[in-house]
């Protein structure tokens, strides 16, 4: 997966904006101001960081390679997933999508219902 279909899958979120408030170096991708996804653009190797659920993110870091704790972030929730290697393009999607799920987790009932009224085509925006 290279960077253009990576940001393409993020922004096919619903209510998925992207920014960069770290000037140029990090693109971050947000469902209701709270970031799902982030991309460390001076990374050579293509790298995203994603939230996750503490005891799945250690089951990740344990079974590949490519995964392994968010350098700058809160290493708990976060992970860093090398997009070249041993994690399919099909898994990194996965991961995403845990992520948002993880973000809306933490939000509001109110935001919640929402948000999946909005994904189950309930509302339009």
């Amino acid at each position: 997966m290279n960077i253009e279909e990576l940001r393409e899958f993020c922004l096919s979120i619903p209510l998925a904006t992207e920014d960069m408030p770290f000037k140029d170096e990090y693109l971050m991708f947000r469902v209701y101001d709270k970031w799902f996804t982030v991309i460390p653009l001076g990374d050579p190797d293509l790298s995203i960081f994603v939230k996750c659920d503490p005891d799945y993110a250690i089951e990740l870091r344990e079974k590949y390679s490519a995964v392994s704790p968010a350098w700058h972030f809160n290493k708990k929730y976060w992970n860093s997933i090398q997009l070249n290697g041993d994690v399919s393009d099909e898994l990194v999607k996965k991961f995403i999508l845990h992520s948002v799920d993880e973000v809306l987790a933490k939000l509001p009932q109110k935001q919640q219902a929402e948000y999946q009224a909005l994904k189950n085509g309930e509302i339009n925006t």
